[in-house]
């Protein structure tokens, strides 16, 4: 399917070593897609590889984006083409605030200028959508932050770029209800509201209470071993991982 993000055949490498096998994956824009599984089964392996980081090698298959392969394109480029990972452990930026790292974020993606003034009337708007005070845009880019504060700073992110696709990498671990609350609020607000397609990867059932997702996969030892409906996170819920 041309508008779609597509995993053909996809193995990744760390080192010498293959971790994720022959994965096909289509997530089409406005659906949500739950990648779950026990810890060292392959998930962060294969939102990197998604994403480009040269650590993780693409050794083969192809990933299709709108119709477009991003396969052998620089982390940057797919950015570009409207693709975002959220990473399970954001990095710190001293000197940097949130609202010029932002604002040089969406030039970047929009690829023309915008003034600061005409640019803090969008952040604002999506802070409001966080419940984050206006002093957080002045604040220095992830420093001193929280875990949750660092978890909403992924979702400001993901808010003023509204990217085509999101790879949601444990944004759910550290929040408290409330948080996951309103985290889950402005996804659902930019699949329907944005049609953006998502992959949630997490190891548990509590976040999809707040993002209800189309379609579950489970993923063990680097193969998807079963698909299904929102009924299959319940399920892993009762059983575990092991029985499923």
């Amino acid at each position: 399917m041309k508008n779609s993000l597509t995993l053909q055949n996809i193995c990744i490498m760390v080192g010498d070593k293959e971790i994720i096998h022959n994965i096909d994956l289509e997530i089409t824009p406005g659906k949500i897609h739950a990648l779950m599984g026990p810890n060292g089964s392959g998930k962060s392996t294969l939102a990197n590889g998604l994403m480009g980081n040269p650590k993780y090698k693409l050794s083969k298959g192809r990933i299709v984006l709108n119709g477009k392969n991003i396969t052998k394109i620089a982390p940057d480029k797919r950015a570009q083409e409207g693709l975002f990972l959220s990473f399970q452990y954001p990095p710190e930026i001293g000197g940097v605030t949130v609202a010029n790292f932002l604002r040089a974020a969406w030039q970047a993606a929009h690829k023309k200028k915008i003034t600061a003034l005409d640019f803090y009337q969008i952040l604002e708007k999506k802070m409001v959508m966080l419940h984050l005070d206006e002093s957080f845009a002045s604040k220095h880019f992830n420093q001193g932050f929280s875990g949750g504060e660092k978890k909403k700073m992924e979702m400001l992110q993901m808010l003023v770029l509204e990217p085509k696709y999101s790879i949601l990498d444990e944004t759910d671990s550290g929040l408290d209800v409330d948080a996951l609350k309103i985290i889950g609020k402005c996804i659902k607000y930019l699949t329907t509201k944005k049609k953006m397609g998502v992959l949630i990867i997490t190891h548990y059932n509590r976040f999809l209470h707040h993002v209800v997702p189309d379609k579950v996969h489970i993923l063990s030892h680097g193969q998807i071993i079963k698909s299904g409906t929102k009924t299959l996170a319940k399920e892993i819920e009762k059983k575990g991982f092991k029985n499923m």
